[in-house]
């Protein structure tokens, strides 16, 4: 039933109960009832009338209205993402890409080992915002109520699985998923540097690597839990945290150590694993 037939028979059925009651007692029960009663009668059907019939229309008239708050709700919300989402890319994104084309002006011109290493590290914190920001416009970008009505049946909708999933997909390297954590095993604090490690050891093994499969595995719970990175790439020969070029494996690890995880990079026969964990337990 419509909004707006909820409302029309929500004005006309006190209006037909009175004029139907009316009409029944003037022309067939006046010599049963006298006008002192019928007088009295009339508001107690309309009453009655009201509790039985009205009180639905009006409970579904009420719900029609909550939907349709939600849905100006969902539309403000979308359309102020997409407002940030284009500020974001007319300001910040495009100013990250004009200094990484200076940047690599200079780096043509640099002569000397230290001047390289300094350009190499600014070039890499230029390419590292470069990719959050236009990562970050992307989520903004995608409508979260589609979203959830898309993985509702997969009770994924919000997870941290859900997320890892969508990144998981924009790699182009084979990832097999198997998580079994509980969502409400991390806080949003946690959810959201986990989920940066996460994206950042997946774009490692895409532009390092030169892997044909990956693995993620999450198991555990609040109390503790594992989660594995694999990958059947090429590997390192050296500790990677010992190399100068390599800062993203350094702030991941700053990342877990700020939130009390343990943090672990190793290889394990021909595969190479990171692996985040709480209380440094293996499950």
């Amino acid at each position: 039933m419509s909004y707006k037939q909820i409302k029309w028979m929500i004005l006309l059925i006190p209006t037909l109960t009175v004029g139907l009651w009316e009409y029944v007692r003037h022309q067939f029960l006046l010599p049963y009832i006298s006008m002192d009663l019928g007088n009295w009668l009339t508001p107690v059907i309309v009453y009655v009338v009201s509790i039985t019939l009205l009180t639905r229309l009006f409970l579904m008239l009420e719900r029609i209205q909550k939907e349709l708050e939600q849905e100006r709700e969902a539309k403000a919300a979308f359309e102020s993402r997409e407002k940030m989402a284009k500020e974001l890319h007319d300001g910040i994104a495009q100013s990250l890409f004009l200094l990484s084309v200076k940047v690599g002006r200079l780096e043509e011109q640099a002569k000397q080992d230290q001047q390289l290493d300094n350009l190499y590290s600014i070039k890499k914190t230029v390419h590292e915002v470069n990719r959050y920001v236009r990562q970050a416009i992307a989520d903004l970008r995608y409508d979260p109520y589609v979203d959830q009505a898309q993985a509702l049946a997969m009770n994924e909708s919000g997870t941290l699985f859900g997320q890892i999933r969508r990144i998981a997909k924009d790699i182009p390297v084979r990832i097999e998923l198997d998580w079994a954590i509980p969502d409400d095993t991390f806080t949003d604090k946690e959810k959201v540097e986990l989920l940066a490690c996460i994206r950042e050891a997946l774009f490692n093994i895409q532009k390092h690597a030169s892997a044909s499969q990956a693995w993620i595995r999450g198991n555990g719970d609040k109390k503790c839990w594992n989660i594995t990175i694999r990958d059947n790439g090429k590997g390192f020969e050296m500790n990677p945290f010992e190399r100068k070029d390599r800062y993203g494996l350094k702030i991941m690890r700053e990342r877990m150590n700020e939130l009390n995880f343990t943090m672990q990079f190793r290889r394990e026969q021909q595969f190479t694993v990171v692996e985040f964990s709480k209380d440094g337990e293996m499950l």
